[in-house]
């Protein structure tokens, strides 16, 4: 795959670049190399300092970053912006909080004293997807970077110039040279920079062919790997809902980032008390998004990112219902538009053995079941190999808690939106992948868990 900007809303090409060459990459390699050995030396404050200094560069410059992340690839411009503004929210927690979760934790043993110490590994590969090209890298590159580790981001081929941005916010607010760099790779040079001695662990967000390939490679040269692959998240509706909050949000949580998000809700579970009337309104408000230009403010639904995800979507879509599902809107590309542009589409009635109820579909396409009651519900939402995220509505005390016990997820939300937050680590299970991102889980994953013993 090229690198290079594409705009997903007219098929312009922007900018190409040039892939660096491997003495470039061996260069970058080294010099990451050297600057851990004095950057891990340095006190959590003056680290505290550039990591704020790297979240008011954000902010004030929140609108030309958005501005890139939409050319590159489609979000709408103010969804864009919110991502902007969550960046400097993360580089902020882990300042403000880093030097508590790195401190000291004294044990009672037999010895004079016992205790245990957190201390960086070095340089950590970030190989990070094109969906929040902001947002996946900011959430690694802050606790990593505030523990002492340091960067280095090979970043989708299609968002070049946000990676070569991040790259110059960090540089901007004052951290050393090599302590965060972007590599403008191809995914077949990973294998090799995960090999090499000097890279100590990787992380990766993105599909499960990835997941596989960076695990593989990571396991074959024992290296530790955080993995936050594909979800397929149920959203469950009970009679006692309150429906209009369920409905709304569930219409927010499928056309999150024009429906490219591993934790958007994309199957919709439905006690069949309230079945009808949700389904009604959530056709209703489909076909109310306006979908255009993301430059707009008044843009709901932008393109899809890439040709070949509208292609791939579009055959899941076909396939589903050539299968016997029940097309209610959508269905098909915005074919007026020169774009990579999907209608908002509402599949139901999808067969017990129709692929579609074990795939996740990245795009405006929701799935639609119906259920008798709370243990239908339960093994519909755990039936698939994805575990990432999933949302509950109840109001009765005894159904939430049994979706917190029993949905097989890494994240339960009753009456709410599914997000990530700083101050709650984030990762699924099952083939949604291991390790954990944010609050003092994610950032314990890329540091020597030291146990000491002093008598």
């Amino acid at each position: 795959m090229a690198i290079a900007t594409i705009n997903p809303a007219t098929g312009e090409t922007l900018k190409t670049f040039e892939p660096i060459a491997d003495e470039v990459i061996e260069a970058k390699l080294e010099l990451a190399q050297q600057a851990f050995k004095k950057y891990r030396q340095l006190p959590f404050e003056q680290r505290a300092l550039w990591m704020q200094k790297a979240a008011d560069i954000l902010e004030r410059d929140r609108e030309i970053y958005a501005e890139m992340m939409t050319l590159e690839m489609g979000k709408t411009l103010k969804s864009a912006i919110g991502e902007v503004e969550k960046c400097a929210l993360v580089c902020r927690y882990y300042a403000k909080n880093a030097a508590q979760f790195m401190a000291d934790v004294p044990a009672t043993t037999d010895a004079s004293s016992s205790f245990v110490r957190y201390q960086p590994l070095g340089p950590i590969l970030a190989v990070m997807p094109w969906n929040f090209p902001f947002w996946q890298v900011f959430r690694f590159a802050a606790p990593a970077l505030m523990a002492g580790n340091v960067g280095l981001l090979k970043h989708a081929s299609n968002v070049p110039q946000c990676a070569l941005k991040i790259e110059e916010i960090f540089t901007l607010a004052g951290f050393p040279e090599g302590v965060f760099q972007t590599l403008l790779v191809g995914a077949d040079k990973v294998a090799d920079i995960v090999a090499d001695d000097r890279i100590k662990a990787a992380t990766l967000t993105g599909s499960e062919p990835a997941g596989e390939s960076l695990a593989a490679n990571a396991g074959k040269n024992l290296k530790k790997v955080v993995l936050e692959l594909g979800g397929s998240d149920p959203f469950i509706v009970m009679s006692s809902a309150d429906l209009a909050a369920a409905l709304s949000t569930a219409v927010t949580s499928r056309m999150l980032n024009n429906g490219q998000s591993c934790i958007a809700a994309k199957r919709f579970i439905l006690a069949e008390e309230i079945a009808d009337e949700f389904i009604t309104g959530f056709v209703e408000k489909f076909e109310q998004l306006k979908v255009g230009d993301p430059m707009l403010p008044e843009t709901d639904i932008g393109p899809l990112a890439t040709p070949a995800i509208l292609k791939d979507l579009d055959n899941q879509v076909q396939t589903c219902i050539q299968s016997g599902a029940k097309l209610l809107t959508g269905g098909r590309p915005l074919s007026e538009n020169a774009g990579n542009f999907y209608l908002p589409t509402i599949l139901a009635d999808i067969p017990p053995k129709a692929s579609a109820r074990q795939e996740e579909f990245f795009g405006p396409v929701a799935l639609v079941f119906r259920v008798a009651g709370i243990d239908e519900a339960i093994a519909l939402a755990n039936s698939t190999s994805f575990g990432l995220g999933a949302s509950a509505w109840t109001t009765v005390n005894s159904e939430s808690d049994r979706f917190i016990s029993e949905l097989e997820a890494g994240a339960v939300f009753i009456n709410g939106l599914v997000k990530s937050d700083p101050r709650l680590p984030f990762g699924g299970i099952k083939r949604s992948g291991y390790g954990r991102e944010l609050s003092i889980q994610g950032m314990h994953e890329f540091v020597n868990i030291k146990t000491v013993w002093v008598k």
